[in-house]
């Protein structure tokens, strides 16, 4: 019995060494430093901007824009995909997420002045180069960005991000033309619907073939930041003025012309938003204009994440 004992222990004792040997040598704690997501505020004229960050500082410059009714929430996946080569920077809109909410008697919600905000926001991060990653409403922020820094743009990923009157569909079957064309208290009140729990759950869920995919918490977070008081009239009043970005299109499309950055178009196929010849018109002003469509949704990264995040990962590695 005592043989066998001992026999046993030898065995334990060589087959505890063998696994030592065998395991993966620790990540250095600065690697780790470096990949791990770190959630920040910076104050931008007396506004509190909380934004993730992941990545080596002095790695090539990646920001990314969210959209509504979202936040830099939205990236959460993409984020530890990039992170390993590149600094990626993703704030949150005011308004949006947990950045501040300033009251609309003192802070005026419209395009250009997020804009205003995020320029302050580059600014006080010291970005000199950056690629930019735009979607939905951070399509027309971030574009109003490349046009008064051109010389910082390394390049330009849109997700579902329009700049063309080819890509707009009419989801709401004319109520938000209506509401463009005339801001009364009616128009505004027949799309109050859209910022609904129903119509967050349409955005997420429509065009989508498994919706398994969809994690709930996304949507619940959405909707709670959507229904703190007065936050749907400030939506509201984003809404009335996102007529403005329509107009600054051919903007857009003379800056696609002039400098031709490098655009990589990621775009979920099925959105009822912006359709993918919104995403193929890049190519009429921009010949580096790649476009890549997946059989999704508006929110392609909620389920197409892999292989958006290998696209994105190649073409920022190819500036």
């Amino acid at each position: 019995m005592k043989h066998i004992l001992s026999i046993t222990a030898v065995l334990l004792t060589a087959a505890g060494q063998k696994a030592q040997s065998q395991q993966p040598v620790p990540t250095p704690i600065s690697v780790i430093s470096e990949q791990a997501v770190h959630y920040k505020t910076i104050n931008v004229n007396g506004i509190n901007i909380f934004y993730r960050e992941a990545g080596p500082k002095n790695g090539p410059v990646i920001l990314l824009m969210h959209g509504f009714p979202t936040s830099s929430f939205m990236f959460r996946n993409l984020i530890p995909m990039l992170s390993d080569k590149f600094h990626v920077i993703a704030p949150d809109l005011p308004g949006f997420g947990f950045s501040d909410f300033p009251p609309r008697e003192k802070y005026q919600y419209t395009f250009d002045n997020l804009a205003n905000t995020m320029q302050g926001f580059i600014e006080q991060m010291e970005l000199k180069h950056f690629a930019i990653y735009i979607f939905d409403y951070g399509a027309p922020v971030g574009l109003r960005l490349a046009l008064h820094n051109p010389e910082k743009i390394t390049g330009i990923i849109t997700q579902n991000g329009n700049a063309y009157k080819e890509g707009l569909l009419d989801w709401a079957n004319g109520l938000v033309q209506a509401f463009w064309a005339d801001g009364s208290k009616k128009n505004r009140d027949a799309v109050r619907k859209f910022f609904s729990v129903e119509a967050t759950n349409f955005q997420y869920h429509q065009g989508v073939s498994d919706k398994t995919l969809i994690a709930p918490e996304t949507i619940l977070l959405d909707q709670h930041l959507m229904d703190r008081p007065d936050n749907i009239e400030m939506q509201l009043d984003l809404l009335r003025d996102y007529r403005t970005n329509i107009e600054l299109y051919p903007a857009f499309q003379e800056y696609f012309r002039k400098y031709k950055p490098k655009i990589l178009a990621v775009w979920g196929s099925n959105d009822p938003y912006f359709s993918p010849a919104g995403a193929e018109a890049y190519k009429k002003d921009d010949p580096n204009t790649t476009v890549k469509l997946y059989d999704t949704g508006h929110f392609a990264l909620e389920t197409n994440v892999k292989e958006i995040g290998a696209d994105v990962y190649n073409f920022l590695s190819n500036l």
